[in-house]
């Protein structure tokens, strides 16, 4: 079934929006691509479901209360069935894949990004946290090992796209785009009253639970400056994010003399996650093509920060460095995962966050010890906040 010649893509998290487009991407190209390792958290149904149609070389599931349903509904096939969190950093270094597609959610996708860059292999990075957590030794790893990090996020994927053949072209800065989420143009007063189910309603992407709520709030585009940081070498203050409420410029680029390179498209993820499994070669698609007669008018604002304060702390956090991005992380993905689960309002969690920030010790230049410590320190802290 599978292609020789074909890159062999591992998909870690494969049952998320991510991983699922990443399949159909791979499905329409099987002359391009195979799929080698699939892994997934606890979605054991889709898992199997995956392993039963794309017959990869093997699949890991996280949970390792559901290895057995899973072994027994593949063993009349020849996939190799892993389970547990060490596994997943086990199966990240073996030599049977060549490019993989980071798409865990959340600080869970450092551990096997950075085991995969060990050994030397080129990553699709669609997990912002690997990076916003410990970036510095990530970037630093990929350095010495000569692996390519390959952005699947809109916003990276575009600045990407816009330095291709610029590389000894400093940059004067970047530009993030923002659609502003569900509640662009909103004050405090309406935000109080916010639930999850109007948190989840994103106008123009469709996304994970997760990171919908990110961009609900803002942090989303925070995460995104400390990412951009690492990915392209920059200064703090050479990141700008502008609310584009369109998504039609998924981000720009300013160079030296003033001029600015947009990457253009319509809002859908399959777009980035072809370029980046293909890459570097485009590849022809069916994908529905941006009309500009439909979209006549496109606008550009600041964000609105004293409302959103998301974005000023993880400012801070960009601006402070060493362990406090981890820091900022820990305690967002704890308050988000109280507000899916009505245990706290919308904003709330930016309380939560703002407090831990304040709680755990700042580490200049942290070890990647350092980091796991901080991690587990500030999501022990912010779960006593709320009480979990």
């Amino acid at each position: 079934m599978n292609n020789h010649s074909a890159k062999r893509i591992a998909i870690f998290g494969s049952t998320g929006s991510i991983g699922t487009q990443a399949l159909e991407v791979i499905a329409a190209h099987p002359e391009l691509l195979s799929v080698e390792v699939l892994t997934a958290n606890a979605n054991d149904e889709l898992l199997i479901e995956q392993a039963l149609r794309y017959k990869p070389n093997v699949v890991v599931i996280g949970d390792d209360s559901k290895y057995q349903k899973v072994r027994t509904a593949l063993e009349q096939t020849d996939i190799k069935v892993f389970a547990g969190e060490a596994a997943l950093a086990e199966v990240a270094a073996m030599d049977i894949y060549d490019l993989m597609l980071a798409a865990i959610v959340g600080y869970a996708g450092l551990k096997p990004t950075l085991t995969a860059i060990r050994h030397g292999k080129a990553i699709a990075l669609a997990n912002k946290e690997t990076l916003v957590v410990a970036g510095d030794i990530v970037m630093q790893t990929a350095l010495e090992m000569r692996v390519p990090i390959i952005p699947v996020d809109s916003e990276h994927s575009a600045i990407f796209q816009c330095l291709v053949g610029e590389h000894r072209n400093p940059i004067e800065k970047v530009i993030l785009t923002a659609s502003g989420g569900p509640f662009l143009g909103r004050k405090t007063n309406y935000l109080v009253n916010v639930k999850r189910e109007h948190a989840l309603q994103h106008p123009n992407w469709s996304m994970g639970a997760k990171i919908s709520v990110d961009s609900a709030t803002l942090m989303n585009k925070g995460l995104e400056m400390i990412e951009a940081r690492w990915l392209f070498n920059l200064r703090p203050d050479q990141i700008q994010v502008l609310i584009h409420p369109q998504s039609i410029v998924h981000s720009m680029v300013q160079f030296e003399d003033g001029s600015i390179k947009a990457q253009m498209g319509l809002p859908d993820m399959k777009l980035p996650i072809q370029y980046a499994l293909a890459f570097p070669n485009r590849v022809a698609n069916s994908f529905p093509r941006c009309d500009f007669k439909k979209f006549n008018t496109l606008n550009f604002d600041e964000p609105d920060y004293r409302t959103f304060r998301n974005l000023p702390l993880a400012i801070e956090a960009l601006k402070k460095g060493g362990n406090l991005p981890c820091v900022l992380n820990a305690a967002n993905e704890i308050a988000v995962w109280a507000f899916l689960k009505n245990r706290i309002g919308f904003l709330d969690m930016t309380d939560v966050i703002e407090q831990t920030m304040q709680k755990v010790s700042w580490i200049e230049k942290p070890s990647i010890e350092d980091y796991y410590e901080s991690d587990g320190e500030a999501r022990l802290y912010a779960g006593e906040l709320i009480k979990l």
